[in-house]
């Protein structure tokens, strides 16, 4: 983390503590999001749908290594720029299955594209 602390942070960056407790939340929505959207089972027209789901989490879950780890401000901004993508048409197309589960997944998309923006302005300013 001593290479992150070195970075010139973005004007609205939040402190580190609030990244925990938001990130929990969001995971328990995310899970919710799933149990909603497979409840009644999976048919063709959910295929998609749960494909767009696993890349956005896959995507998810490789930012932080190559932020964090690998110090590649640049491909993070590019991860996070599709895994934007995925998450907006998993939300748009879980909500033809499932309003709840569409709804759930509303603040992980505004905080995706909060970190975005933190995301870009790490790279614009390092």
């Amino acid at each position: 983390m001593e290479w992150f602390h070195s970075l010139n942070k973005p004007f609205l960056s939040p402190p580190d503590w609030l990244f925990m407790p938001v990130w929990t939340v969001l995971y328990i929505m995310i899970i919710l999001s799933f149990i909603f959207f497979i409840r009644g089972g999976m048919n063709k027209s959910k295929r998609l749908p749960l494909a767009f789901f696993i890349t956005q989490l896959m995507l998810n879950f490789a930012w932080t290594p190559v932020f964090f780890w690998m110090k590649n401000i640049s491909l993070a901004l590019i991860i996070i720029i599709f895994m934007w993508i995925f998450l907006l048409l998993t939300v748009i197309f879980f909500f033809r299955h499932s309003k709840i589960a569409s709804v759930l997944l509303v603040p992980y998309l505004i905080w995706v594209s909060f970190a975005f923006y933190l995301n870009f302005s790490y790279f614009v300013l390092n």
